[in-house]
């Protein structure tokens, strides 16, 4: 079944249901949707559904919160209007939960976020906004001369802030600024709420970061590194600071990660880093942005169902989100090298063309060869099985040239691993090994479909 046999209706949904997913509903939402398509396959009835009608459970809105009807009441309230909603709640419905007091309550209530909200914005957007150490913005709350509302921000304009919920957390009561001294310690999970005296204040963090990028640079092993590092991200995070310090600390994590091959930690960074660059909070925004183009071609998972046939339908998701995701970036980022660098990368695999591909490669910036890196050794059985279609015969100096190989040794162990190393002449030094192309083809085959087809991405975001 050729990708253009897809019902047009079916890849109009598709994308749809793609540009509705958030970073919080995508996990969900691409496991419903690749059942949904696979139970219309199993039934024969892709191209009879009507896909416009139909609605994925994960990406239909949450329903309102529920609230007690003895929710408490403001004490000016008049008798006579408690007597009128009595009297008017025994024509209403038993299932109805909450009546226009509590809507009024909770309008009140989300202008109150949507202003903490803004002034959390404007905040990092301002030029002269000082993020020094010496005086914490991101913890304002804890200033006793600043006049604050029931909520921990301050009170804006004297709008009336409705009664405190005890169904919602009040997080300015649990945020807290450390008292502890120690550079060092290691990373431990919060199991209760945390204290004082066992968080770093932010001047001692920086100093923890200075510290820790002075030990990787004298070769610290990286399992000490990763561990100092979680726990500095952990004391940022209980202490609600949010700055370019902050983007500082994830960035440099992500980058010992992606050099230590922790792809579980670069990733839990890429993922913190989009929130904070959401924000306004400066960073290497760029770079970043290439990496996870480049992540996103390492992912083009092409086995997400058990269903053989709809690979290709699965190829052409992951092509839709990648196309989505290129269409969001702005011509800033498309204009930076890293950037138009990742593009370059995304279209010669598109292509098929494999020596652009590994050009590519070898000219990678910043880090983004440690990416790379992941997924070039399928790239490279793809261009083999391409190599073995269109030669009886091929030199391994060739095959090492093309393929981008650190040596000829390199390049030959790379086909015993793939139990693809057959040679005209074996006995021959590798300088003039010739691989022949048509028993080792059926070999690339099979290890493709048993190694790459499939792409696992632990602690993908």
């Amino acid at each position: 079944m050729s990708a253009d046999s897809w019902p047009p209706k079916l890849k109009d949904w598709v994308a749809k249901c793609l540009g509705q997913m958030t970073d919080s509903n995508r996990t969900e939402a691409q496991a419903e949707l690749r059942q949904v398509i696979a139970e219309a396959f199993s039934s024969s009835t892709l191209w009879t559904t009507d896909w416009d009608g139909v609605q994925l459970k994960s990406l239909m809105p949450k329903p309102p919160p529920v609230f007690n009807n003895h929710l408490k009441r403001k004490t000016n309230e008049s008798p006579v209007s408690n007597k009128k909603a009595k009297k008017n709640t025994k024509h209403v419905n038993s299932s109805s939960t909450y009546d226009s007091n509590d809507q009024a309550a909770l309008n009140l209530r989300a202008q109150r976020f949507h202003r903490e909200h803004e002034l959390e914005r404007t905040k990092h957007l301002r030029p002269n906004v000082q993020t020094s150490l010496k005086v914490n913005h991101n913890t304002s709350h804890l200033f006793r001369n600043m006049s604050l509302s029931r909520s921990g921000s301050p009170s804006v304009g004297g709008i009336d802030e409705p009664e405190a919920d005890p169904n919602v957390i009040d997080w300015d009561h649990f945020t807290i600024v450390g008292t502890s001294q120690e550079v060092f310690k290691d990373y431990l999970r919060l199991t209760s709420e945390p204290k004082p005296e066992q968080i770093r204040p932010y001047p001692v963090l920086q100093k923890t970061l200075m510290e820790l990028k002075k030990r990787w640079r004298e070769k610290c092993s990286y399992p000490w590194i990763c561990s100092q590092f979680k726990s500095l991200r952990q004391d940022l995070t209980v202490q609600r600071i949010k700055n370019d310090f902050t983007v500082q600390v994830y960035e440099i994590h992500a980058r010992m990660a992606l050099e230590s091959t922790d792809m579980v930690e670069y990733n839990q960074c890429q993922a913190t880093l989009k929130t904070l660059y959401e924000l306004g909070i400066p960073g290497k925004v760029e770079e970043f942005t290439a990496y996870r183009i480049l992540m996103l071609l390492h992912g083009r998972n092409r086995s997400g169902l058990s269903l053989a046939v709809l690979f290709k339908l699965l190829a052409e998701l992951s092509l839709a989100e990648m196309n989505l995701f290129v269409g969001q970036l702005t011509s800033r980022q498309k204009a930076d090298p890293a950037v138009r660098h990742a593009l370059a990368v995304q279209r010669a695999q598109a292509m098929g063309n494999y020596h652009s591909l590994f050009d590519l490669y070898l000219t990678a910036p910043n880090m983004g060869a440690y990416i790379m890196d992941h997924f070039i050794g399928r790239e490279r059985i793809r261009a083999l099985m391409v190599m073995a279609k269109a030669y009886k015969t091929v030199s391994l100096q060739f095959i090492h040239d093309e393929l981008a190989f650190d040596s000829l040794d390199d390049t030959r162990q790379f086909l015993v691993d793939h139990s693809a190393a057959y040679f005209t002449h074996p006995l021959e030094p590798d300088s003039k090994k010739m691989l022949d192309c048509k028993p080792a083809f059926p070999q690339l085959a099979r290890e493709f479909e048993d190694k790459y087809r499939k792409v696992i991405i632990k602690g993908a975001i």
